[in-house]
């Protein structure tokens, strides 16, 4: 019986295929975010430095991204004055204290799909050094050697102690409030 169980385990072992890394172009993916306030919104860019997606027979299984928070921009303002105030303040202690967190990343941990084109991603997300789950929708599309993943993540501010004119945590700030939650547009175009 022992023979039988060690024989099965190498044919399994034999049979099975470890995940493919697909790599990331990161000049051709994209993430925007978007971050609203009483009197409206801003959105801009964070450039992807390095990213993977794991698969295996057509389906993603896992991945990272990593964001260079340290070349986010804003792009709704065109009058370059507010422009660079705005990003600077985005970079301060009050926002992402680029200064002392650099890079920011997103990890997947569980890729659930019935259909290989629509997912539920699970991932750790990094910002400020301190990490937290969240779970978004991500559309899939593979053609030929291409993968091309898009999604919107949206994450609470708050939890990565970015607290600045959070109504969580202050009281009448009335059209100065900032909303917690701030939207990642992600979109990862990568070859097999």
């Amino acid at each position: 019986m022992k023979i039988f169980t060690l024989l099965f385990t190498l044919a399994f072992m034999a049979f099975s295929v470890a995940p493919k890394v697909a790599t990331v172009n990161t000049s051709e993916s994209t993430i925007t975010w978007t971050a609203k306030k009483v009197t409206g919104q801003h959105h801009g860019k964070v450039p992807i430095t390095a990213a993977t997606l794991d698969y295996q027979n057509g389906r993603i299984l896992g991945g990272t991204f990593e964001m260079d928070m340290t070349s986010l921009t804003v792009e709704d303002l065109t009058d370059a004055g507010m422009n660079k105030k705005l990003t600077d303040h985005l970079k301060s202690d009050d926002f992402f204290s680029v200064e002392k967190h650099n890079k920011s990343n997103f990890k997947i941990t569980e890729a659930k799909t019935s259909n290989g084109k629509d997912y539920q991603l699970t991932g750790d997300l990094t910002i400020k050094n301190i990490t937290k789950p969240v779970t978004f929708p991500v559309a899939v599309s593979v053609n030929g050697g291409n993968i091309v993943a898009t999604g919107k993540l949206t994450f609470d501010r708050t939890h990565y102690d970015i607290k600045f004119r959070s109504g969580s945590y202050f009281e009448n700030l009335a059209d100065k409030l900032i909303y917690d939650d701030v939207e990642l547009d992600v979109k990862l175009v990568a070859s097999e």
